[in-house]
């Protein structure tokens, strides 16, 4: 191996050195001696050494711990929905009272109820109502009108106690039935009458359109206007333009009349 000689500091003598490697020679040029300049290199190697070892190591064991597993049907909410009226306690009956005092009828059942303490037999008294479109000063409006004039819809455990409270009802006129024996209501009479829109859960539910208080077919009578008393069937609405085409009778002949919704009644 050949020899060359490395500087010390004055008062060293100079000697002979192995052949130095980049790292070491670096080293020394920055002040540190032969001997520290190879130990540096030597701990730099292991360090390598060590890091490619640690490099094959896998993973931390993570399969002892513990770990939540969750069902996906677990995250799916279940949105409420109204409550049918045909599944509350009880069943509903038909009532028949005179026709225009339904209200004073349902206030006379529920005066009844409360002064006899039959809470726990009937439950609920219901004028079905459904949103009509009505004419107003030539002005289109939506009121509230009964669906099944002179009838009231009764939801009870009917025995003869709550039979005898109801019947004797002043207004009430008889149960809706066959052979004066009251018969319950089916799910769908209920659900067609009495149910609302659904106002929880899923899609928004569009509101149902009210209807208009005539529609083609009807019998109607002439109010005002030349054809003042004359009747006839409606044979077009235009909603937008307020006005009806009402065929009448003249001269033996049906004739269509153009009349607006203030100018006719029903019969």
């Amino acid at each position: 191996m050949s020899e060359q000689w490395s500087a010390g500091s004055d008062d060293d003598e100079r000697r002979p050195s192995e052949e130095l490697t980049p790292g070491e020679a670096a080293a020394i040029l920055g002040g540190a001696s032969p001997d520290q300049a190879r130990s540096a290199v030597a701990g730099d190697d292991s360090g390598e050494a060590s890091d490619v070892g640690g490099a094959d190591e896998g993973p931390p064991d993570t399969a002892s711990e513990d770990v939540d597993v969750v069902d996906a049907e677990d995250l799916i909410t279940e949105v409420p929905r109204r409550q049918s009226p045909y599944d509350r306690p009880g069943n509903w009956y038909v009532v028949h009272t005179q026709s225009g005092y339904e209200n004073k009828v349902k206030s006379n059942v529920e005066s009844r109820i409360s002064s006899m303490g039959m809470e726990d037999s009937i439950f609920e008294v219901v004028i079905p109502m459904e949103d009509v479109i009505d004419f107003k000063g030539g002005k289109k409006v939506v009121v509230q009108k009964k669906v099944y004039p002179g009838y009231l819809y009764l939801r009870c455990f009917l025995d003869d106690r709550s039979w005898d409270v109801i019947r004797n009802t002043p207004g009430v006129t008889g149960f809706v039935g066959g052979a004066g024996k009251p018969l319950p209501l089916s799910r769908a009479d209920v659900e067609g009458a009495l149910s609302q829109p659904d106002e929880v859960g899923g899609p928004a539910t569009t509101k149902q359109r009210p209807r208009l208080e005539y529609e083609v077919g009807d019998s109607v009578r002439v109010r005002q206007g030349p054809f003042a008393d004359f009747s006839g069937q409606i044979a077009e609405i235009n909603e937008d333009q307020l006005k009806v085409k009402v065929l009448v009778n003249i001269f033996g002949r049906e004739t269509p009349v153009e009349l607006e919704f203030s100018e006719i009644a029903k019969l």
